[in-house]
C-alpha cells in the first residue's frame, strides 16, 4: 500500500544540487563578516602623513632629483665629447676615402697607359685595381717591372687603404659608445623627471592651510640656518681680527729688531701675495654669481638664462678664467679641501653625503647657489643643507 505521509520540507531545490534553508542565513552572515572586516581594515589604514613627513619626503625627492641631474650632466658631457669625436672621425674617414680614391685613380691611369702601349703583361689593369695589389705583385713577381713612380703609387694606395679601414673601425666603435651614452642620458633624464613629478604630486595634494603651515616650517628651518651663519660670521670676524693684530705686532717687532728676520718677513709677504691673488679671482667669481641672482634653476642648464647648481659654479669660475668640471662629483676633486671655519669667499661648498649640490661661499656663512626646481638663484645660509665639504678650486 502506498504511503500517505507528508514529505519533509527540503527547501528550494536547484537541479543537480540539494540545499538547506540554513544556506540563506549563512550567506547573510558571511556578507556581514566581510563588511565588518572591510570596516576594520579602513579603520586601521595608515594615517595621513604629517606635514613634517611630507616635507622630508619632498626634500628627499628633490635631493634624488639632484643626484639624477648630476648623472644627466655627466652623461651629457660624455655624449657631447663622444659626438665631437665621432664627427671628427667621420670627417677623417671622408678625407681619407677621398685620398684613397685618388690613389686608386692614379693606379688606374698607370694600368690604362700600360694597356694602350702594351708595355705590360696581360692583366696589369686588373692587378693594379685589386683590393690588395701588393700581394698580387709579390705572388706574380711583377713589382720589378714597375717604375719607381708606379711603385710609389701602389705604396700610397695601400697606406691610404689601411689608414681608411682603421679610421672606419674607430668611427664604428665611437658610434657604439655614443649610442650607449645617449641611452644613459635618456635614462637620467627620465629619472629626474620622475622624481620631480613625485614631489609636485605630493605638494599638490596639500590644502591651502597645510601649504601655509608647511611654509611656516620652511621659514623656521631658514631662520635656524641664518642663526648658524651669523655665528660663523662672528667667529670668522674674530679670527680675522686676531690675525690682523698678530700681523701688525709681527711687523712692529720686525721694524724694531735687526734685519735678521728678513727671511720671515719675505715668507709672510709671499703668503699675503697668494691670499691677495685668490681674493682677486674670488671677487670676479662672486661678481658673476651676484649678477645671476633671480635667474631660474633649470636642471642641466649652464646659463646664461638659467642654471643648475654645478652649472652656476662652473660658469662663475669660468668668468674668473678658471675651468671647472661639469658635475659636483668632479668639482669636489679640484683644488684643496678646507674646513668650514676657514672658508673664504669664492670657495665651493658641497652638500649631502652624495655630493649632489654645490654653492659659492660669499662670506658671513652665506652662499649664492641655484637651489632646486621652482626656485631662483639666491643668497642663502650654507647651513640650510647638511655640509659635505668646502673646496678652494685654486
Amino acid at each position: 500500500m502506498a504511503s500517505h505521509r507528508k514529505p519533509r520540507n527540503t527547501g528550494q531545490l536547484i537541479p543537480g544540487l540539494r540545499t538547506s534553508p540554513a544556506v540563506g542565513f549563512t550567506a547573510a552572515a558571511l556578507t556581514s563578516v566581510a563588511l565588518m572586516s572591510q570596516t576594520a581594515t579602513a579603520a586601521t589604514a595608515a594615517p595621513k602623513p604629517s606635514l613634517e613627513e611630507v616635507q622630508k619626503k619632498v626634500d628627499d625627492l628633490y635631493r634624488q632629483a639632484g643626484v639624477a641631474t648630476q648623472k644627466y650632466n655627466a652623461a651629457k658631457e660624455r655624449t657631447d665629447q663622444q659626438r665631437t669625436r665621432v664627427d671628427g672621425l667621420l670627417d677623417d674617414v671622408a678625407e681619407r676615402t677621398e685620398k684613397l680614391n685618388e690613389a686608386r685613380q692614379e693606379l688606374g691611369s698607370f694600368a690604362a697607359a700600360q694597356y694602350r702601349t702594351g708595355s705590360a703583361v696581360s692583366g696589369t689593369a686588373t692587378l693594379l685595381l685589386a683590393e690588395d695589389p701588393q700581394e698580387y705583385f709579390d705572388q706574380s713577381q711583377l713589382m720589378n717591372r714597375l717604375t719607381s713612380r708606379q711603385k710609389e703609387a701602389v705604396d700610397d694606395y695601400q697606406t691610404q687603404q689601411i689608414e681608411t679601414t682603421k679610421k672606419r673601425e674607430e668611427a664604428t666603435e665611437s658610434l657604439e659608445t655614443l649610442t650607449e651614452s645617449q641611452a644613459d642620458l635618456k635614462a637620467s633624464k627620465q629619472d629626474v623627471q620622475q622624481k620631480l613629478s613625485e614631489a609636485r604630486e605630493l605638494l599638490s595634494k596639500l590644502t591651502a592651510e597645510e601649504k601655509a603651515r608647511l611654509a611656516a616650517i620652511e621659514r623656521k628651518k631658514e631662520e635656524e640656518a641664518r642663526r648658524k651663519a651669523e655665528e660663523l660670521a662672528r667667529q670668522q670676524a674674530e679670527e680675522e681680527r686676531q690675525r690682523q693684530e698678530a700681523q701688525e705686532q709681527a711687523e712692529q717687532e720686525a721694524t724694531a729688531g735687526s734685519g735678521t728676520d728678513s727671511g720671515s718677513d719675505s715668507g709672510s709677504a709671499g703668503s699675503s701675495t697668494g691670499s691677495s691673488s685668490y681674493a682677486a679671482l674670488a671677487a670676479k667669481v662672486i661678481d658673476f654669481a651676484e649678477a645671476q641672482i633671480g635667474k631660474p634653476y633649470v636642471w642641466g642648464a649652464t646659463g646664461p638664462g638659467s642654471y643648475d647648481c654645478s652649472g652656476l659654479t662652473q660658469a662663475a669660475w669660468k668668468a674668473a678664467g678658471v675651468s671647472l668640471p661639469r658635475t659636483t662629483w668632479d668639482q669636489v676633486k679640484v683644488g684643496t679641501t678646507v674646513s668650514v671655519d676657514n672658508a673664504q669667499p669664492g670657495d665651493l661648498v658641497f652638500f649631502y653625503d652624495d655630493i649632489s649640490h654645490v654653492g659659492i661661499y660669499i662670506g658671513n656663512g652665506e652662499m649664492i647657489h641655484a637651489p632646486k626646481p621652482g626656485a631662483n638663484v639666491r643668497v642663502e645660509s650654507i647651513y640650510y643643507m647638511p655640509i659635505h665639504s668646502v673646496v678652494r678650486p685654486v
